[in-house]
């Protein structure tokens, strides 16, 4: 009797190891390719790159899609100070301003509702200011941004790699 009291212990164990390892990607049949966002499902495996060595690393941020009901501005049309403050963002920083990487309340409501301290806020400087100005990016944790250039009176999702 001692043994199948153990098993059920072992197969758990089992399932978290390959889990932890795996992602858990495939047992959850979740997509572990990186296709277009949104893209309608064929019923067939897409065609998926393959780097030409483990280190390599892709040409282009990878876009994640658009997690709320707002509108999306293209990578390619934010200011160029936007553009500088992304890249930033992508490499950890340093940043500018010492309120750079600091949570972003969300007090607005504007973004998609998440726990505290799910989102960041990053200053994007403005020509000609004197102060911090009113433009900004805002990164969740799952990867999304987005722009403001109104101190949080509006938002934009920002369309990354466009």
């Amino acid at each position: 009797m001692r043994n199948r009291s153990i098993l059920p212990l072992l197969l758990t164990g089992l399932v978290v190891l390959v889990v932890v390892v795996f992602g858990g990607a495939g047992l959850l049949g979740q997509q572990t390719d990186s296709t277009t966002p949104g893209a309608a499902s064929s019923g067939t495996s897409p065609a998926r790159a393959t780097p030409s060595s483990p280190a390599a690393k892709p040409s282009a941020p990878h876009r994640e899609a658009n997690p709320s009901s707002l509108p999306e501005i293209r990578e390619s049309a934010l200011p160029a100070e936007g553009r500088r403050v992304l890249a930033l963002i992508r490499a950890g920083g340093p940043f500018q301003y010492g309120q750079d990487d600091q949570v972003f309340g969300n007090f607005e409501r504007l973004l998609p509702a998440r726990d505290r301290g799910y989102y960041r806020e990053y200053t994007v400087p403005t020509p000609g200011e004197t102060d911090r100005g009113a433009r900004r990016i805002v990164a969740g944790d799952g990867g999304e941004k987005y722009y403001t250039g109104d101190h949080y009176a509006t938002f934009k999702f920002i369309a990354e790699g466009s």
